[in-house]
């Protein structure tokens, strides 16, 4: 394996929303090389649309076959985004699995495989802080690298 490639929020919350729907890496990797985005239409609803994942990517050099082979980095995380992306890759709602507040997240449990999953795929603009463990899980915050440093 390579270094781990760079795709953006957006194209990471999109490729974890449709493996959340049962999307195999087989199924997003024919996609991605036969430009047919139907297998994806179970994944649409209001604000969730895949017409622009594959142009979007090219455009912006996002190497989508590397990415759902190998695993990415997110360039950038937003607030609202990470929560997002942490509910379609993990499951997690925010005020039900875990506590968020501007830069921050807190209290959140995974299991150390999920929190290994996340540092690798989370922006350097953001750092896990692991606390207690309960259990299988780890509890985490996931803190705004200036916030951290405060």
């Amino acid at each position: 394996m390579g270094n781990i490639v760079k795709i953006s929020q957006n194209t990471a919350i999109m490729m974890e929303r449709a493996r959340r729907f049962g999307i195999t890496d087989d199924v997003l990797l024919n996609v991605v090389q036969t430009g047919d985005l139907s297998p994806l239409k179970v994944a649409e609803e209001e604000y969730y649309s895949y017409d622009d994942f594959l142009s979007y990517a090219e455009e912006n050099g996002e190497p989508l076959e590397q990415a759902i082979r190998e695993g990415y980095k997110i360039t950038f995380n937003t607030n609202n985004g990470l929560k997002i992306w942490l509910r379609e890759r993990f499951g997690v709602e925010a005020d039900r699995d875990f506590t968020a507040s501007e830069g921050r997240v807190d209290q959140l449990r995974l299991s150390q495989a999920n929190v290994e999953a996340l540092k690798s795929a989370l922006a350097a603009n953001w750092v896990v802080i692991e606390h207690e463990r309960q259990g299988e899980d780890q509890v985490i915050s996931v803190v705004i690298r200036a916030l951290a440093a405060q």
